[in-house]
Parts: structure tokens; sequence; C-alpha cells
């Protein structure tokens, strides 16, 4: 029996044991073993000063990623520049009013017997002009073609040159002869290579400016406007551009320098057609500026639609 009784106890303690419910407060603190959270003090501060060792080596060797990155970096200017930017060589080509309402995409489009209508895009235009007209502090000069220009000169974009483009005069869109206003995309140092002669794909008006413009004005990015398809080309006449048919080329190069402001040229169509939409392309003419009119890839030129009711 003794024998018998001996195996049997061997066998009930192989047997699983019924594991024991902890209640809530057991689980936050156990008196049992003293353990916090199913941790006692100790492994709580073996786990607390793992990590915090941990986290200080991260932060060590983040620092010093960041010290190695910065270093290669100029406050100043880029560290891949022109062919080696994403950049790249060819400036992009902008034009302003543009609605910030996407539905709109590039359609200016306005009936100029509503003040409201008229007053959106006027309103879109100060707010563009706002840094050309607040010059006070910056260290600028006014430039022109017969001066020695340093790299550095910062020239003033005299607003008082766009003529009936200006904010006095509501942009023209008040007496239905509205403005649009174009911009070259700056790129970090560099330079314009100019047409000082009329090339034969140039448009027949620009090559008769070229031609009667004196040789030391030609030092221009030029640029042209033309309806953009031969619809818009039968409808498409008499505009003007302000203060000059280009961009001077003593704006250039941009290296950054505090206060720089990018030239504009002010295009006034004083005859748009009226109810029918206008589709317009404005073009920059540099030998070093490449043009593609592809819808998918388009390069050193601009679109947008008037419609005026």
């Amino acid at each position: 029996m003794s024998k018998n009784s001996g195996k049997g106890d061997k066998y009930e303690n192989d047997l699983p044991q019924e594991t024991r419910k902890q209640t809530f407060s057991e689980m936050i603190y156990d008196p049992r073993d003293g353990s916090f959270f199913g941790r006692t003090g100790k492994s709580w501060g073996q786990l607390l000063i793992f990590y915090t060792i941990f986290y200080i080596i991260l932060a060590i060797l983040f620092a010093i990623c960041m010290q190695g990155l910065l270093a290669t970096v100029d406050d100043f200017k880029p560290k891949w520049q022109l062919e080696e930017s994403l950049i790249g060589t060819n400036p992009g080509l902008g034009f302003r009013p543009l609605s910030e309402q996407t539905e709109r995409g590039s359609v200016i489009e306005f009936d100029n017997k509503k003040p409201a209508e008229i007053n959106y895009w006027t309103g879109l235009l100060d707010d563009f002009l706002k840094d050309y007209k607040q010059t006070e502090g910056r260290n600028m000069k006014h430039c022109d073609y017969n001066q020695t220009h340093n790299p550095n000169d910062v020239c003033v974009v005299d607003e008082n040159q766009f003529g009936p483009c200006s904010s006095a005069n509501g942009y023209g869109y008040k007496v239905g002869k509205p403005c649009i206003f174009l911009k070259l995309n700056k790129i970090y140092g560099w330079v314009p290579k100019i047409y000082d002669a009329p090339t034969p794909n140039m448009p027949v008006e620009l090559q008769y400016h070229l031609n009667h413009t004196s040789v030391i004005q030609r030092q221009n990015i030029w640029v042209s406007c033309n309806g953009h398809y031969g619809k818009d080309k039968e409808q498409f006449q008499d505009i003007s551009y302000y203060p000059r048919q280009g961009f001077p080329t003593y704006y250039y190069p941009y290296l950054n320098q505090p206060g720089y402001l990018s030239p504009i040229v002010a295009v006034q169509f004083n005859n748009p057609p009226i109810g029918s939409m206008l589709d317009v392309e404005c073009r920059a003419w540099a030998k070093n500026i490449i043009y593609s009119g592809s819808i998918r890839d388009r390069m050193g030129s601009v679109t947008f639609q008037f419609l005026m009711d």
C-alpha cells in the first residue's frame, strides 16, 4: 500500500496545476513577491537603466549624423547647382494672376461690368506685387544697361514703370484691357545667353521689335505672347509689354542676394474678344532656354485662358 501511495503522489505532482487568477489590485501590486505591474523594483530599475543608455546612444549617433550632414550644407548656396541639381538649367515661365481655386485652372474669367469679379483678380495681383512695393530697408540700386553690374547687386523692380498695368489703374481690368504678369523661376547661378539679333523662328513682331531696339538694350531674355491655336491667333492682336518686352540680364545671376526680387513683365491685352475663350501662349527667348510646347512636358513657356464677358 505504501508503494502504491508513493507512486500516486508522484503522478499528482506531474499533473498541471490550476493557474491562480489574479485580482485587479494584484495586477497593480502583488504583495507575494512585491511586484508592480508584473515586475519587481529591481526589474523595473534594470529596464529603466537599459532604455536610458539605449536612447542616449541613439541621440549621440543622431547628433553625429546631423553634424556630418550640416557640415556639407552651405547656408547661402545649394550644394548641387545647375546641371547637377534636380531643378536643372531650364527656368520655367509663370504668370499671374493665378487663382487659388484649383477648379478655375489657368482660366482668367470675369465680367467687366461686375466689380466683385474684377476685384477678385486685381486682389490677387495686389498680393503678388506686395513684395515689389515694400522695398524700404533693402539694399537695392536702380540698374541700367550701360552700368557696370556687380553680380551681388540687387536691382530694383520699379512698379511705376508698368504704365497702365498698375494698381492705381486696376491693372486694366476695369476698362476691359486686362494685364497679366510674367516671371521666370529662379535658378541659383543661372546666367542667360541672350539673342542679340533676330532668328527666323521668332514671331515677326518680336523680330521687328528686336531690330528697332538699340544694341545695348538688347541684353534681355525676350518674351512673346500669341494665340495658342490657329483660331486664337486670328483674334490675337494689339498687346503691349511693360516696362519692356523682356527680362534685363542685369537681374542675373540669382545668387540668393538678400532682398532679391525676380524681374517681371506686364502684358496688357488691349482688345481681347468679348464672350469667347482666348487661349494664350507666352514664351521666353534665350539661347539656353529650351522650348517645348508639349502639353505633358511644357518648357520655356506658359499657357492660360482669357474669358471676358
